[in-house]
C-alpha cells in the first residue's frame, strides 16, 4: 500500500493546463505470478485539481479517478527501476474546457505510463514520471483529450 502526491502540466505552451492529485496505492494480485515476480498490479485511486486558463480566466475542475495498474521492476524483480502501464476511468464535477480544449462529457478513461525509481530504507519512497492521457473514446464529440507529464512521489507503507 502507498500514498502519492503528483503535479503536472499540459504541453501546450504558454496557456498549459496544470493538475495537482493526491493518491493511495492498493495493491492487487489475482495470481501467484503477480504477487511474488518482477510483474505486480495495483489500484490507483486519486483526486485531482485541473487549473485551466480560459477566456475569462481561471477555470479549477475537481477530478476522481481509479486505474489498474501493472508495474515490471527491472532485474527480474530486483532493480530499483520500474515501468508502470495503467488503464482506468475518471469524473470531474463537470466537461473540462480551456482556451484550447473543450470536452464535452464529465466522464473520462485515462490511460498511463511511467517510469520510476524507488529508493531510501527499504525502497519505500518513489519517483517517477508518467505521461497520462484523458478521453471519452469517442462517446460524444467534440472530444479533443487532453495529455500531461506528471512527476509523482510516493511512500509505501
Amino acid at each position: 500500500m502507498g500514498a502519492y502526491g503528483e503535479v503536472g502540466a499540459t504541453m501546450h505552451g504558454h496557456d498549459n493546463t496544470s493538475a495537482l492529485a493526491v493518491g493511495v496505492q492498493l495493491p492487487w494480485a489475482p495470481s501467484e505470478s503477480l504477487r511474488s515476480g518482477p510483474a505486480s498490479l495495483y489500484w490507483d485511486l486519486f483526486v485531482a485539481n485541473w487549473r485551466a486558463i480560459q477566456v475569462e480566466g481561471h477555470g479549477n475542475f475537481a477530478q476522481v479517478g481509479a486505474v489498474a495498474t501493472l508495474r515490471y521492476r527491472l532485474g527480474q524483480g530486483n532493480s530499483p527501476w520500474f515501468g508502470e502501464a495503467g488503464f482506468g476511468g475518471t469524473l470531474m464535477d463537470r466537461p473540462y474546457h480551456s482556451v484550447v480544449r473543450k470536452f464535452s462529457t464529465s466522464f473520462q478513461f485515462t490511460e498511463a505510463l511511467a517510469v520510476g525509481y524507488s529508493f531510501g530504507a527499504g525502497g519505500m519512497q518513489e519517483l517517477s514520471l508518467r505521461i497520462q492521457h484523458f478521453s471519452n473514446a469517442n462517446i460524444k464529440q467534440p472530444n479533443p483529450g487532453e495529455t500531461f507529464a506528471r512527476v509523482r512521489y510516493a511512500y509505501r507503507f
